[in-house]
């Protein structure tokens, strides 16, 4: 047992107060974010637990370090448990994040220079993709589709025509605002007509995909990337799955290419995590995602909110907010006052600024771990829509912000200390 004299509380009462205020803001707020989820204390327990100390460079069984006993146990159950959970024959847990995921695709297949294909990140892709402040922007050459106006939607056979023309070495799919169901076959296809890597993005929608809310790319993918928090509820880290032709490349690319020694506190959350997604539970809480999402979405059109792509096929909604006259920054600050936390964001054909944009990006995961259904998602519309109807009403903000703690409290947040509870 720890001495109470080494605890949090008496070594930095600063931080201490603020890590207990942060869990009673999580406990008392809808979080709407699509990025953001609630970790199991199981997940918790994991990530703070004295793995932190070890260091542990390289891979189960060939380490530069000793006193590896544990440690490969511990890291080889996270990628058994990845491979079996997946349907994939190699999985890599050590990526420090999604970001690092995605950069060690790049030096695994591409050299500089090699022109790159993915989503614009203004039509809902991610800035590893290739867009132009990231890194995967200003070493490769990178070409961007995007969505129709008219649908919000991707084109497929307008990306097909813009891969046979570009001939890219490496092609991505998914993203960060997504609303719809991505045809990964059709981006294998593409990916193969012109000999490029097609790489699969799932950050998002890990978790939906593991419980059969959303088509895999595995069997169709070169190589998988995804982050291990969001819908799949584990912690901030990164992964990587493929066919086992392309095991030695990805994992040199993530050591010694990218990374030193793995983080084997995250390593052991991930393992931990992967088994909760495992259970039938999280099967049926994949699906309850996308049943609130759906029912989110139709209470918005309900209150005459513009939908990008007019809906949404799995855990997130963007929405247009110009036909309520309110930017999307003011809009998010205006709701967070009230208790609804989400972001700002660009929605496809964007005539405002990235820093201040005409669109916010909602989501379920978090609502959905709390246990929140159909009827909580009608109120959470309801409340939305009074609030950007009058976002300067101060009193309103903080009656709603009032309302929103009384339901909180029926739902309680998971993990944690209890805090809030």
């Amino acid at each position: 047992m720890h001495d109470r004299r080494d605890s949090l509380e008496l070594v930095d009462r600063e931080i201490h107060e603020l890590i207990l205020a942060e869990e009673r803001r999580e406990a008392e707020t809808i979080r709407l974010i699509p990025s953001e989820n609630y970790v199991s204390a199981g997940v918790l327990a994991a990530t703070g637990s004295v793995l932190t100390n070890k260091y542990s460079e390289g891979y189960p069984g060939k380490r530069y370090y000793e006193g590896q006993k544990f440690i490969d146990q511990i890291e080889t159950i996270a990628v058994e448990r990845a491979k079996a959970l997946f349907g994939a024959e190699h999985a890599n847990v050590q990526p420090y994040s999604g970001s690092p995921a995605n950069l060690a695709v790049y030096l695994a297949f591409l050299q500089p220079g090699d022109t790159v294909m993915g989503m614009a990140l203004p039509h809902g892709g991610h800035l590893t993709h290739g867009w132009n402040v990231s890194i995967t922007g200003k070493y490769f050459r990178s070409v961007q589709y995007g969505v129709r106006k008219e649908t919000g939607r991707i084109d497929y056979d307008e990306v097909r025509a813009l891969c046979l023309r570009e001939r890219p070495k490496l092609l991505w799919a998914g993203g960060t605002a997504i609303p719809r169901v991505v045809d990964f076959a059709a981006f294998a296809a593409m990916a193969k007509e012109v000999g490029a890597v097609f790489a699969a993005d799932i950050s998002h929608i890990a978790g939906l995909v593991v419980g059969g809310a959303h088509p895999s790319p595995v069997p169709v993918a070169d190589v998988v990337t995804t982050t291990t928090h969001k819908t799949l509820r584990g912690p901030r880290g990164g992964m990587l799955l493929s066919p086992s032709t392309h095991a030695q490349a990805l994992d040199r690319a993530v050591f010694p290419g990218l990374q030193g020694g793995p983080h084997n506190h995250t390593t052991a959350g991930i393992a931990v995590a992967l088994k909760e997604a495992a259970q039938p539970e999280f099967r049926a809480y994949a699906q309850q995602i996308v049943a609130n999402a759906k029912a989110l979405a139709g209470s918005l059109l309900e209150h005459g909110f513009d939908l990008v792509s007019g809906g949404t096929d799995n855990h997130l909604i963007l929405i247009d907010l110009t036909n309520k006259g309110i930017p999307g920054k003011k809009a998010a600050k205006s709701l967070d006052r009230a208790g609804i936390e989400l972001n700002y964001n660009t929605v496809p054909f964007d005539p405002r600024k990235p820093f201040d944009p005409s669109g916010i990006r909602i989501g379920t995961p978090a609502v959905t771990s709390r246990g929140m259904r159909e009827p909580e998602m009608k109120q959470i519309a309801a409340w939305m829509a009074r609030i950007i109807a009058a976002p300067e009403d101060e009193g309103l903000a903080q009656r709603v912000a009032g309302e929103i703690r009384e339901l909180c409290g029926r739902f309680p947040a998971p993990g944690g200390l209890g805090i809030g509870e």
